[in-house]
């Protein structure tokens, strides 16, 4: 029976389609605990995300009264929404567990850390959202990665040039 259970959760995994990722969050965070939740969205807010209509540049989660809501997560306007249309920038409300909310809650509040929502995807037809508690890197940290990607990036020059030095 828990053979099953992994099947059916690797399927899950791959009908997911990403909407939308935050690149940006990987350089300026040390991201760790990944979360899935739901967001709370209108009907045109649906519609335009199937469209990629969405950008996590400068989104947060905050917490208010033990819910969480996403601020400056902008998902454009239906082109062809009318009167019904939504704001771009509207406060959404995240789907969380009350336990999970406690304890990303509490990590926020005391550990000085940040909850980013990392990427936006469809799994089974409804809108989900991954979000990370992050701790903001130093200047010394967000240069050592690029020392690494540049390092990386060379690395894969020289196996794709067949070890022939690029002068």
């Amino acid at each position: 029976m828990l053979e099953k259970r992994k099947k059916i959760n690797m399927k899950a995994n791959s009908s997911a389609h990403i909407i939308a990722s935050n690149r940006k969050a990987h350089f300026n965070y040390l991201l760790s605990d990944f979360l899935e939740c739901g967001i709370e969205l209108k009907g045109t807010e649906i519609k335009s995300l199937r469209l990629h209509g969405v950008t996590l540049q400068d989104a947060y989660v905050v917490f208010k009264k033990d819910e969480a809501f996403i601020i400056n997560m902008h998902i454009a306007p239906y082109e062809k929404g009318n009167i019904f249309n939504h704001d771009p920038l509207r406060t959404r409300k995240l789907l969380m567990h009350k336990k999970e909310i406690i304890r990303y809650q509490i990590a926020v509040n005391t550990k000085g850390q940040v909850l980013i929502p990392t990427k936006a995807y469809f799994k089974k037809g409804r809108v989900k959202l991954e979000v990370a508690l992050g701790k903001p890197k130093k200047l010394f940290d967000k240069r050592e990665s690029i020392k690494k990607k540049d390092q990386q990036r060379e690395i894969r020059k020289v196996i794709k040039n067949k070890g022939k030095a690029i002068y």
